[in-house]
C-alpha cells in the first residue's frame, strides 16, 4: 500500500491517469450519483453522508459506507507492513468509484469520489463559491482535467473539460470527481504544488501544469518529513 503522501499526489494531480488502453471515459453515468458538494444533503461539506475527514473514527465512517443501502459492499484492503487501510467502494450495481483512506486504521483521513456528470462548475460555485486555485491534468486527446481547490472546506472539485487543446472551463463544466482532506493535507498540498490563482473561466491553456504559475513547491517532501 502506498504511503499517505504518495496516495495525496496521486489522487490530487494525476487522479484519473490510468495505464488502460484506450482511455477510459471520465464522464461515467454509472459512478456514484452524488450532488451532496452543491446540496449539503445530508450533511455539509466537508461531511460526507456522517463522514468528517480528519473527525470521524474509522470503524463508524466504514459502518457508514457498509449501512448505506446506495452502496455495495466495501473492499477492505490492509497493509502487512503498516497501519494503513482503504475501503474500496462503489454505488449499487455500479462502477468503482471511491476510496477512503486511513493511515492509521484509528481516523478517516481521506475521502475520494469520481462521481457521475450530475452536478456542474457553476452549481458549485453557486452553492460554495469561486475555487482558490486551479490546475490543469490532460489525460487524453478529447478529455482532460481541472482541479479546483477550495482550501477552506477543505476540498478538491475536479471538473471535466474536452482536452488540453479545446477545453474550456465554464459553468456547464461537469463535475466528474472531490476529494475531501484533512485541513493538515490541503495545507500540505498548498505548499507542495504547482498551482494557478483562480482566473475564472477560462480555456484549459490558463490552467495548464507547464503554464505560468502563481504558486510553486515551497517544501520539498521525504518520507521523514511528512507531518503525523
Amino acid at each position: 500500500m502506498k504511503s499517505r503522501l504518495f496516495l495525496l499526489g496521486m489522487l490530487a494531480l494525476v487522479l484519473f491517469v490510468s495505464a488502460c488502453a484506450p482511455p477510459p471515459e471520465l464522464r461515467d453515468p454509472n459512478l456514484l450519483r452524488d450532488e451532496s458538494v452543491v446540496s449539503g444533503e445530508p450533511c455539509d461539506a466537508p461531511c460526507w453522508r456522517g463522514i468528517t475527514v480528519g473527525e470521524t473514527a474509522w470503524r463508524d465512517a466504514l459502518a457508514i459506507v457498509e449501512d448505506d443501502p446506495e452502496l455495495d459492499p466495501p473492499n477492505v484492503q490492509t497493509d502487512e507492513n503498516s497501519t494503513a487501510v482503504v475501503a474500496e467502494f462503489q454505488a449499487t450495481g455500479g462502477s468503482p468509484c471511491c476510496q477512503m483512506y486511513s493511515e492509521t486504521g484509528e481516523i478517516a483521513d481521506l475521502l475520494f469520489l469520481r462521481v457521475a456528470p450530475t452536478t456542474t462548475l457553476g452549481d458549485v460555485i453557486e452553492a460554495r463559491g469561486e475555487p482558490s486555485y486551479a490546475i490543469g491534468s490532460p489525460f487524453s486527446d478529447n478529455q482532460a482535467i481541472i482541479n479546483l481547490l477550495y482550501p477552506d472546506i477543505p476540498l478538491v472539485v475536479y471538473a471535466f473539460v474536452a482536452g488540453e487543446a479545446e477545453g474550456r472551463l465554464s459553468a456547464s463544466s461537469e463535475i466528474i470527481g472531490l476529494l475531501y482532506l484533512k485541513p493538515s493535507d490541503m495545507e500540505l498540498l498548498l505548499v507542495t504544488s504547482d498551482l494557478h490563482a483562480w482566473e475564472g473561466y477560462a480555456d484549459y491553456a490558463a490552467y495548464r501544469p507547464d503554464g505560468e504559475l502563481e504558486l510553486t513547491p515551497s517544501v520539498t517532501l521525504t518520507p521523514t518529513s511528512a507531518p503525523e
